[in-house]
């Protein structure tokens, strides 16, 4: 997976957001593959410590588990996305397979929100970055906006050390960027080294961190 997405790769799959215009000095935080009682709120106290709006791709079967963690996500004023229901990986599943995944998540994701939106303003990311484009076709047919990167930190290699994943997202990032962290036990050790710091040296820059809408 790259650390960064090449230009390329965003002009040939422009209908998928890979980043934000904007002119303004603000940074999109996303948390992939929660919610888990580990590592979400830990993630939630630090993202309210600097008065930070992100957005959670929730695995659909992590929500029904627990729905509790997934409530406070939504409570803090955090946008809630689709990562299908068992973290599919798009290219080794058929199409009907990967939809009907995809709609059993946001089943679930719906029933604990706090008020019913439907597909309105509905946003997917797809495990691992891996789609195909009728998949995502698809899924935007029925609603979904259908959401990659600008940044991936790497923070769930466990054989990269904490300062090289810091460093990847402190180099990479320019307004607009959409960056990609995990709530997960895999990613444990180098997101709670890395997150504080992310945190505090783009406050410090004048950055705000906004959420996916």
């Amino acid at each position: 997976m790259r650390e960064r997405i090449p230009r390329v790769i965003k002009l040939l799959y422009p209908k998928r957001i890979w980043d934000v215009a904007t002119w303004e000095k603000s940074l999109y935080l996303s948390f992939d593959d929660g919610p888990i009682p580990e590592i979400t709120p830990w993630v939630l106290d630090q993202l309210k410590k600097y008065n930070a709006r992100a957005s959670f791709f929730c695995i659909g079967d992590n929500v029904r588990k627990h729905p509790d963690i997934f409530r406070m996500v939504v409570e803090q004023g955090h946008t809630v996305g689709n990562h299908t229901h068992n973290h599919l990986n798009g290219w080794r599943t058929s199409v009907a397979t990967y939809l009907e995944n995809v709609r059993q998540a946001q089943e679930v994701i719906e029933k604990e929100l706090p008020q019913r939106t439907g597909l309105k303003n509905a946003i997917f990311r797809p495990p691992y970055g891996k789609i195909r484009n009728v998949q995502a076709k698809k899924l935007q047919q029925e609603g979904y906006s259908v959401v990659m990167w600008s940044i991936v930190s790497m923070d769930y290699d466990q054989r990269l050390s904490s300062e090289k994943v810091l460093q990847n997202v402190l180099k990479n990032a320019v307004p607009g960027s959409i960056i990609v962290f995990h709530d997960s036990i895999k990613a444990e050790k180098n997101l709670k080294a890395v997150l504080p710091q992310v945190l505090e040296h783009f406050q410090k820059q004048g950055y705000s961190f906004k959420a996916l809408k």
